[in-house]
């Protein structure tokens, strides 16, 4: 049995359907399985492959295709609106809205127009440059069912092949485990965007997506405020999306210093507050950092930096110059055979060889319990 359609909407007014009777006709279209969510801006070099992966989908039960245009100027809502027929013969109903402002209103604001002009029991974000494996919506969707109340990723096929290379690599290898332990390293959300699927009363529960525009990591915000709300992290350990690096993406918009900030507020908010004391885990740049963007409060906390650098341990002691305390802070600076557990370590993953790794190992150290990685 065919998904009810969804009706065309008016070619340049957002969020209104045909007709006016959008009630009447929510009420008639009823619920679908899945909202496969696509914000869309300016990838019509993309669409055909991403509606072609999307119409070849081996899931049995309905589905639809919610794109909210964020003001376009190349051809692209006319690429989707050409894949209509075609999805609809495959038992996709589709959906696509959007505005023809002089500017776009970022990310966030077009994933929440998709989600809000969707009717899904579940939401299967899709980024327009990126394709699905024909297996991606049911898989996720098992996995989903499982849990509910969890954001579930994938498994990713970056291209061009190479690019990203230590990115892909974590994304793809970690364990389900660290899922829910890396949460604060560089790498940002532990299952990434343009993988999600997570129930529709989940995504409702945490919030909308952050409407801020450029420069602003709402994948990131939406991402930590799920946790906040108790919610979990899973991956389907399979390949189910191809994704793509190119220079206009959005993520490139987002400053390394914002990140920065997010990150060492949602350590202290989740770690540190339920600490007493702690080791970081580096004497050098890094390390520095993070305890310069510590409160004061946080600061007190840190009861020595290790490190295995000879030269930094044999200065014995970095001072917080920046301090307005007199005498100004000491942090004594140990080799980390003899330093204390909890550490936080900002030493970059996948940098050294195995040799961080290693380390870890000889100190029986647990990761979540009695060390947290922000690389």
């Amino acid at each position: 049995m065919n998904p009810p359609k969804r009706l065309r909407t008016a070619a340049n007014k957002a969020e209104t359907p045909t007709g006016g009777r959008e009630e009447e006709e929510e009420e008639e279209r009823g619920a679908v399985d899945v909202s496969i969510v696509m914000p869309m801006y300016n990838a019509s070099c993309w669409l055909d492959e991403c509606l072609q992966a999307i119409s070849l989908q081996d899931f049995t039960g309905t589905m639809e295709l919610s794109v909210f245009d964020d003001a376009s100027t190349d051809n692209s809502r006319k690429v989707v609106e050409g894949w209509r027929e075609r999805l609809e013969a495959r038992s996709i109903s589709v959906v696509i809205s959007g505005h023809d402002s002089a500017q776009p209103r970022g990310v966030g604001y077009a994933k929440n127009k998709a989600v809000s002009q969707s009717c899904g029991q579940h939401l299967c974000f899709q980024d327009a440059d990126d394709v699905m494996m024909p297996q991606r919506v049911r898989l996720q969707h098992e996995a989903s069912l499982l849990q509910p109340n969890s954001l579930v990723g994938c498994k990713v096929r970056r291209v061009p092949e190479g690019s990203t290379e230590r990115y892909t690599r974590w994304i793809n290898t970690i364990t389900q485990d660290q899922l829910t332990t890396q949460l604060y390293t560089s790498h940002g959300p532990t299952v990434i965007m343009p993988t999600w699927f997570c129930s529709r009363d989940w995504f409702l529960k945490v919030e909308p997506f952050d409407e801020g525009g450029k420069g602003v990591p709402e994948d990131l915000l939406f991402f930590y405020q799920s946790i906040r709300q108790g919610g979990g992290v899973a991956r389907v350990d399979e390949c189910l999306l191809v994704y793509r690096y190119h220079e206009k993406a959005a993520t490139h918009s987002v400053s390394e210093e914002t990140i920065w900030k997010l990150r060492v507020d949602f350590l202290q908010e989740r770690v540190l507050s339920q600490w007493e004391s702690f080791t970081i885990w580096n004497a050098g740049k890094q390390g520095r950092k993070l305890y310069r963007s510590l409160s004061p409060t946080n600061q007190e906390k840190v009861r020595a930096f290790c490190d295995v650098d000879e030269n930094k341990i044999q200065k014995g002691f970095y001072t917080y110059e920046e301090s307005k305390q007199r005498p100004k802070p000491k942090i004594p600076i140990l080799h980390y055979k003899d330093a204390s557990a909890p550490f936080i370590i900002c030493v970059k993953l996948d940098m050294t060889g195995g040799v961080l790794e290693e380390n870890l190992d000889s100190l029986q150290l647990k990761e979540g319990t009695d060390y947290y990685h922000f690389n």
